[in-house]
């Protein structure tokens, strides 16, 4: 694609020059081509979703098929991150009715924003700051002030955060299952407040299916679903009562409990017993080791949140993920059996966490 063409849509050819630069790492190469998209008169709002959004989208199947390493995905991200800023200053905010025919205010003057203020902050323990980076510019272009609070967001910061800047609604990101606790405790924290919140992100389950038992009063699907709720069905009604009410209340889960206490001690003592149960493990460096140590750890951390929950899905389903992935590295089967046992043997004394990860032996291929 040379510079000089004319482009006003985002076709297969300007998605696959993009994910060219940014599978190179050109940050400039990425911003000064979205530069020019805006000059030929593609939306912004377009630019944001069908090429940034729909090419990160990409980077993550081609790191999860092993062609990608981790390196390649984060200096992609890096130019996706160079290409939003870019498309951010080159379009201002709409004019609020306070200073009609304007795109901003004078400088003495601060202009009302012309929708209002929300927060926008991703889960504490979520580091995937792009998408809610993505919505924050979406939701500028809609009208809004947005003050973007940035990846993994502790909730004792965003509660204070809420009381000193008042906004009218919060945004949450959470897009691993495995932070929905937090996600809870801050849905909770911002509805004490008095800040209703919309949830998103594939974190909060298929349909957003957690998103409201944990809290929220509404979810959005993608970036352009919230700017539309946000405009036209907000805010939400107040419910008053109790935020989620399972059978069991969420905090006395005595399993949910161990297993997040012990975590340090079911990793380590699973990789003492590695070897015996898979004898390739012998043979593993430091390396393959520390990667092993993370797998677990996220086996881990995916079947606490699948008691938190009260949802098996969220482990069966990762575990079978975790399973290709193991496979595009080829890595057999049988090493996920061998941790899966590992971790059963030591909560023998805890049914609902035994039977989960029974379920899941059974879904591995067989060798």
């Amino acid at each position: 694609m040379t510079a000089h063409q004319v482009v006003t849509r985002i076709d297969d050819a300007v998605a696959g020059h993009y994910l060219a630069l940014v599978a190179d790492g050109d940050e400039q190469g990425a911003a000064a081509f979205v530069d020019g998209l805006l000059d030929d008169g593609v939306p912004a709002q377009r630019l944001i979703v069908d090429l940034i959004g729909a090419t990160q989208i990409r980077v993550g199947e081609l790191w999860a098929a092993n062609e990608w390493s981790v390196a390649r995905e984060h200096a992609a991200t890096a130019a996706a991150e160079r290409a939003l800023a870019t498309i951010a200053a080159r379009t201002p905010a709409p004019a609020s009715p306070a200073f009609p025919g304007r795109t901003r205010a004078p400088a003495t003057v601060a202009a009302p924003p012309a929708r209002g203020r929300i927060t926008l902050a991703c889960v504490d323990g979520e580091w995937h700051g792009l998408p809610a980076r993505m919505l924050a510019e979406l939701l500028r272009l809609d009208g809004w002030r947005v003050d973007y609070l940035g990846a993994s967001v502790p909730g004792r910061h965003l509660i204070t955060h809420l009381h000193q800047t008042g906004p009218d609604a919060v945004a949450l990101s959470c897009m691993i299952p495995t932070r929905l606790p937090r996600a809870h405790a801050a849905i909770t924290a911002c509805r004490a407040a008095g800040v209703p919140v919309i949830a998103g992100g594939r974190g909060f389950g298929p349909g957003g299916r957690w998103a409201q038992p944990l809290g929220a009063q509404a979810w959005a699907a993608t970036g352009e679903d919230a700017v539309t709720r946000l405009a036209t069905d907000w805010p939400p009604p107040y419910v008053a009562g109790p935020l989620y009410s399972p059978a069991e209340p969420l905090s006395a889960d005595e399993e949910y409990t161990h297993l997040t206490r012990r975590r340090p001690e079911l990793i380590t003592t699973s990789m003492q017993r590695l070897a015996a149960s898979y004898p390739a493990a012998h043979h593993y460096d430091q390396s393959q080791a520390e990667s092993t140590a993370e797998d677990l750890g996220h086996l881990v951390d995916f079947l606490a949140a699948a008691l938190y929950v009260g949802e098996p899905t969220i482990f069966l389903d990762f575990t079978q993920w975790t399973t290709e992935v193991l496979r595009a590295r080829d890595v057999p089967p049988n090493a996920l059996r061998a941790g899966l046992r590992l971790i059963r043997d030591q909560l023998i004394d805890f049914p609902s966490s035994v039977n989960l990860l029974d379920t899941a032996l059974t879904k591995i291929p067989q060798p």
